[in-house]
């Protein structure tokens, strides 16, 4: 199969963005999917609303990746966030920015951004093919083609954008990997980044289903506080999910002893808070102290509240001593969950590890091992924490591909 100056190899986000650039600058694209259509992953991404980046500058989007920042240094400032914006605004979808300046399409919709793309790869002659990749080709210590289960795909510019092992059933499932490492690059263990976390005991589990806006998190590592933050938070039967528990994610070390510790009442300091339950123990006085923090507390939280505690749940508040509802603040101001671990990487919103980027070249994403072979988006060993941050990562890196393998290709 000939006639193509660039080959990409994955569908989703990176893939289709290093296509659509590639083919937008004049080379002749294919785009390998396995899957029955493009962008599987992104459909589901922000619950299905797709937060396609964050409304920053780009040494904030650096700032919020946690390993190998300043690789991405100059694929950012070349496609930074306003950029992306502009790529989608321009094409009929209107943005919007959210909290923590987090970007979304104005019909909360993910299938807006696909769209976008889709019709990109369509005006810029951008051929799809549904075949699995499963080997890059070379010759002479170049790229020459790939070979897929349907034949080979002759191509003097490979581009991976595979993604990594997280969510499995969107086709990302690790091949990638093994095509970088069959052509010499070291490849990262790769373990969930974003990723919820599951408790060494069962207080989540009687709180199940209950999710909490405003409370505060920190993540400590052997009793030292590795990480800080505010936000929402999910309860479930194995443990903790939510926006905030994914981002402490990012920061555990796998193999020491975690603990997260919430903040219930994060607005009061301990003296307001002390005198907030006197108040509500004063206007509940003749009730049990189960049914004296129902205005303090969801219903689901409460047995769990009261439990820890080790007060009499059948006692009246009017009989709590001062020692008793010192317990009780503590417990508000520091609800210690001991952590068991993260989640499968299968669960992970993100990839940790992948192609080293010390064998990469940092401003068009080739391979230092092999000309002719770019990496781009989750492939690569980069991951941020929530906030559009890793699409960002994306979009620039597929950007930087794309360009790079098009001059390439033209021989410029």
């Amino acid at each position: 199969m000939s006639g193509t100056d660039v080959c990409v190899i994955g569908g989703g986000a990176a893939g289709m963005f290093a296509a659509g650039t590639a083919a937008s600058r004049g080379a002749r694209v294919v785009l390998l999917e396995k899957n029955d259509r493009l962008g599987k992953k992104l459909l589901i991404t922000g619950k299905g609303r797709c937060n396609v980046t964050n409304d920053c500058q780009p040494d904030e989007v650096l700032r919020n990746v946690p390993r190998n920042a300043r690789f991405l240094f100059s694929a950012m400032r070349a496609f930074p966030p306003e950029r992306t914006k502009s790529f989608f605004i321009t094409r009929g979808c209107p943005l919007k920015t959210e909290r923590g300046n987090r970007v979304f399409p104005e019909s909360d919709r993910s299938q807006s951004i696909l769209r976008v793309l889709e019709d990109w790869l369509r005006e810029t002659g951008v051929t799809v093919a549904r075949e699995t990749a499963e080997a890059v080709l070379t010759a002479d210590g170049a790229a020459a083609g790939v070979k897929t289960d349907r034949g080979v795909r002759d191509a003097g510019q490979v581009i991976l954008a595979t993604g990594g092992l997280s969510y499995p059933l969107t086709g990302s499932t690790g091949d990638g990997y093994r095509m970088a490492a069959a052509l010499g690059h070291t490849i990262v263990p790769a373990f969930g980044s974003l990723v919820p976390l599951e408790e060494d005991g069962d207080w989540c589990r009687k709180m199940q289903g209950l999710s909490l806006k405003n409370v505060g998190v920190k993540l400590f590592e052997d009793d030292k506080k590795v990480y800080e933050d505010f936000g929402e938070l999910l309860f479930t039967h194995f443990g903790l999910s939510g926006p905030t528990i994914l981002s402490a994610s990012a920061h555990m070390d796998r193999g020491r002893r975690c603990r997260i510790e919430l903040d219930l009442k994060p607005a009061l300091d301990e003296k307001k808070l002390d005198a907030r339950i006197v108040r509500d123990f004063e206007k509940y006085q003749n009730r049990t102290l189960e049914n004296a923090l129902i205005d303090l507390l969801p219903r689901s939280m409460i047995p769990v509240m009261v439990e820890r505690s080790g007060i009499d749940p059948a006692g009246q508040v009017n009989s709590i001593t001062r020692a008793q509802r010192r317990t009780l603040l503590e417990l508000f101001k520091r609800f210690s969950i001991e952590i068991a671990g993260p989640r499968p990487v299968e669960e992970a919103i993100v990839t940790a590890g992948g192609v080293s980027t010390a064998e990469v070249n940092p401003k068009t994403m080739e391979s230092k091992l092999v000309r002719g072979v770019y990496f781009a988006g989750e492939l690569l060993d980069v991951d941020a924490y929530t906030g559009g941050f890793n699409l960002q990562i994306a979009w620039a890196t597929g950007c930087a591909a794309g360009c790079a393998a098009a001059r390439a290709a033209q021989g410029e």
